[in-house]
């Protein structure tokens, strides 16, 4: 697995790295684990707190060379970077501030005596991340259990070393411990071998079906905790008595920010007939705006693709979706452009025999459904392998808070798009994964709940 910097704009090769070897490994593993039997990992949260703040005031500092490293190896708008810098400055604050609370006994009623639960570090952990956002993805992993006192061992992907590195010398610098957070050049079956080790307690990895099935077999096989944050396939359901033009402006955002590349994205825009048209007009003017273009570029609306894997594969995913019936409504082919672009893209009329109907379409790809009520809404709403976030858009909130109610879904958020916030929990259900990252729930995922009981 080589591990390159490749500028999607212009498809040049910056950097190249060299990957780690398997002593590199038993050297980290050896580190963190003696950190996790240290008293760092083992005494009082508040030697490891101060880390957090230090990292949260550093993020922030570097704001600016922080964001530019990530549009230049994946592409993202630049003022979209400078926002993902600063909610890891937030994660990190949030945890720093609440994460004692957290972790505090939770003292529980029983006739058998004085009881009560403690929350306890596992140890190492092993995180296996994505390159659609290569500072919050780490940040996720990194604050909850630095907080609890897991060491963590990280495989970022390998079109995103330079901000694996970038991070990693931050974490340092905040004053974090060697062995708290290491970074690793390495290979999938290098992963599952980590895994494996008994010096390994958990799992944590965020990316695609594929990858999270091998990660979670291997941590299964091990009798190792996991939790996975897989893909989407989002809805943004508009109902007929819905705002169009905050729905519409909304939905561009949902579809469009990080060209596409997010697994909460609105994907299945599923919407009410008697506004269906109107929306569809609205929402084809709207993508007819966008300005490809460099990212670093603040006039620019949407950038490349990360990659040319990338590219071809969302290509292939939108010919074989028309081949099979889809309506090409808007857009459908690579720009005409040395980087990875593609243009805006709207899909209508698919079909449940059309693979498109179940597939996530990683890029600036929208599909259109019309439904007659809201009903029908809910029946294709779930009719989806995955269920991670969606959006519902209503002026009547508690005809919206009911249809959110029944959507089979880790996320649900009304007249919104899908979005995140670090006291808010994250995660779904199907193929999307299990596990929950971020608020109090995401802190517990990684500890042990141990319960102590005082017989009276």
């Amino acid at each position: 697995m080589a591990y390159q910097t490749v500028n999607p704009f212009n498809n040049q090769l910056i950097k190249a790295y060299s990957n780690h070897s398997d002593a590199d490994i038993e050297a980290t593993l050896r580190q963190a684990d003696a950190l996790y039997h240290s008293e760092w990992a083992k005494g009082s949260i508040d030697q490891r707190l101060p880390v957090l703040h230090k990292l949260a005031d550093l993020l922030e500092s570097h704001q600016e060379e922080l964001a530019k490293i990530a549009t230049q190896e994946m592409g993202k708008l630049i003022a979209q970077s400078r926002s993902e810098v600063q909610i890891c400055a937030q994660i990190a604050r949030y945890y720093a501030d609440n994460a004692e609370k957290f972790l505090a006994p939770v003292k529980y009623d029983t006739e058998l005596g004085d009881a009560w639960v403690e929350h306890h570090p596992i140890g190492i952990i092993m995180a296996v991340e994505p390159w659609n956002f290569p500072y919050y993805q780490l940040i996720r992993v990194l604050a909850p259990n630095l907080a609890a006192g897991n060491p963590v061992i990280c495989k970022h992907a390998s079109i995103v070393p330079h901000c694996a590195e970038a991070f990693a010398h931050l974490v340092r610098e905040a004053g974090a411990p060697e062995g708290a957070w290491t970074n690793l050049f390495i290979s999938s079956d290098q992963v599952s071998a980590i895994i494996a080790d008994p010096r390994v307690q958990g799992a944590a990895l965020t990316g695609s079906e594929k990858a999270g099935s091998a990660v979670a077999s291997q941590a299964a096989k091990h009798i190792k905790k996991s939790t996975l944050e897989l893909g989407g396939n989002d809805v943004f359901i508009v109902l007929d008595d819905a705002d169009l033009e905050k729905a519409v402006k909304t939905g561009v955002q949902a579809r469009l920010a990080n060209a596409g590349q997010v697994c909460t994205a609105a994907k299945r825009f599923i919407v009410h007939q008697k506004v269906a048209d109107q929306f569809l007009r609205q929402f084809t003017d709207a993508f007819q705006q966008v300005k490809m273009g460099d990212p670093l570029d603040e006039s620019t609306t949407l950038g490349p693709l990360s990659s040319k894997d990338a590219l071809e594969t969302l290509s292939k995913q939108v010919s074989e979706a028309v081949q099979k019936g889809a309506k090409l409504h808007f857009g459908g082919k690579p720009a005409n452009s040395e980087g990875n672009f593609f243009e805006p893209t709207i899909l209508t009329h698919i079909t449940r025999d059309n693979p498109a109907y179940f597939e996530e379409f990683f890029g600036p790809v929208a599909q259109v459904y019309v439904v007659q009520d809201d009903e029908e809404a809910l029946r294709l709403a779930n009719d989806s392998h995955y269920g991670l976030g969606g959006a519902i858009f209503s002026r009547d909130i508690e005809r919206a808070k009911g249809l959110a109610s029944r959507i089979e879904t880790g996320m649900v958020y009304i007249n919104w798009l899908t979005d995140t916030a670090a006291e808010l929990p994250f995660g779904g259900v199907k193929r999307s994964g299990f596990g929950r990252e971020l608020s109090d729930l995401g802190i517990k995922e990684f500890v042990n709940q141990k319960l102590v009981v005082v017989r009276q």
